[in-house]
């Protein structure tokens, strides 16, 4: 069975964000690329954390399991443990 060909930008006509920039620095008006469809993503702050050896075989592993970087594994635990703090409390204060 022969499987379709995935169409590229340029023949859907998606324009890049380089060339919207480009458009941009030479003063043409781009306002038509934005819909304010998307939502505003807040801006990202590095922060550096120690870990020990142990824990960082360990977030590999899983890193490693599920196929993603330790980067998103870190976040999506992080993710994890506030949810579950904030159902927490939120639990308490309405008891």
């Amino acid at each position: 069975m022969k499987r379709a060909r995935r169409s590229t930008a340029k023949e859907r006509g998606v324009v890049r964000a380089e060339e919207i920039a480009r458009r941009a620095d030479r003063g043409e008006d781009v306002s038509r690329f934005f819909t304010n469809a998307g939502r505003m993503m807040a801006p990202i702050q590095r922060v550096n954390v120690d870990f020990s050896r142990e824990m960082l075989n360990e977030l590999d592993e899983a890193a490693h399991r599920l196929n993603i970087s330790r980067q998103a594994v870190i976040k999506t635990l992080v993710r994890e443990g506030l949810d579950r703090r904030y159902l927490a409390e939120s639990a308490r204060k309405s008891s």
